[in-house]
């Protein structure tokens, strides 16, 4: 909690975890956003926020973190919506187009498109977003956890795009 006088700036960076459904990796979303003090966690539901096993993992960070919600059959709508106010939307996933993350150039007000465990993002919402990025991965497993894949694109981001203020 900030003792400063002035509110600590948050990344204008949103992860959209819609698709996500295991309570365990909404928690480590939820503490890596509030971290890397990004502007908004969007989730499948409101009850997420009282299941004991998301606050476990999450640690306080629930209690920090903004939140929205959206759920998985409004995606395409959520999508546009961040469309029209100038939120460019990226879907996070392996993908034969998908620009590797280490040369992608992130605009400033991004939202990223976090997969489901397993199945990963279904095609008719790739198709809507603006692009898509991809983590380069040259072991035997193709995927990474929903929450190390979305900590590995935040500290991308934010390393792009640090805070002006330094406030703690």
């Amino acid at each position: 909690m900030s003792r400063s006088p002035h509110p600590i700036p948050r990344h204008p960076l949103t992860l959209c975890a819609s698709l996500v459904q295991n309570p365990v990796n909404l928690g480590a979303l939820c503490r890596t956003a509030e971290a890397f003090r990004l502007q908004e966690l969007v989730l499948p539901s409101w009850q997420l926020l009282e299941d004991r096993e998301f606050r476990k993992v999450a640690v306080s960070a629930h209690r920090w973190q903004p939140f929205a919600v959206c759920h998985s059959l409004q995606l395409p709508d959520w999508i546009a919506e961040q469309q029209q106010h100038g939120t460019t939307v990226l879907a996070l996933t392996r993908h034969p187009q998908g620009i590797p993350i280490p040369t992608f150039v992130f605009p400033q007000q991004t939202a990223l498109l976090i997969g489901r465990e397993l199945t990963g993002i279904p095609t008719s919402l790739i198709e809507r977003c603006d692009d898509v990025v991809t983590i380069p991965q040259w072991g035997r497993v193709e995927s990474l956890n929903v929450g190390v894949a979305a900590a590995i694109a935040a500290y991308a981001y934010v390393t792009q795009h640090p805070l002006t203020s330094t406030a703690r």
